[in-house]
């Protein structure tokens, strides 16, 4: 049984920073996804087993962050510079065996989300 738990969700001001954390990520590739409301799962970032290869969607690259502490079973998405279309519940995604893939059918586990609002 996998449980992956996230946290650090909130509401903030465009142009804000918040960083989600995830619990219980202990599997090779992992990765972040997030649902807007009425809306299907959009892939936001994905990272390999020793951080050192990361993926990003084009709506998110150079402004949000993906890490990940082994040692702890965390992984982490700093989100920075926030727009009001980065409103969504977040979620991390493991159990991946194809890689750094970023449909959500590839992914086997997830976590429940924690929800992210961003005001203009």
């Amino acid at each position: 049984q996998v449980t992956l738990i996230e946290s650090g969700g909130g509401s903030v001001q465009a142009g804000d920073s918040l960083r989600l954390s995830c619990a219980g990520a202990e599997h090779t590739f992992l990765g972040w996804f997030r649902q807007a409301l009425g809306k299907e799962h959009e892939f936001v970032a994905a990272i390999n087993w020793s951080g050192g290869t990361t993926r990003y969607s084009d709506s998110v690259k150079g402004r949000f962050t993906v890490s990940r502490d082994n040692a702890k079973n965390m992984m982490y998405l700093q989100m920075n510079y926030l727009k009001p279309q980065d409103t969504a519940v977040y979620h991390c995604a493991a159990g991946n065996s194809m890689g750094l893939t970023t449909a959500p059918r590839d992914y086997r586990y997830w976590g429940q989300g924690t929800q992210v609002t961003v005001s203009s």
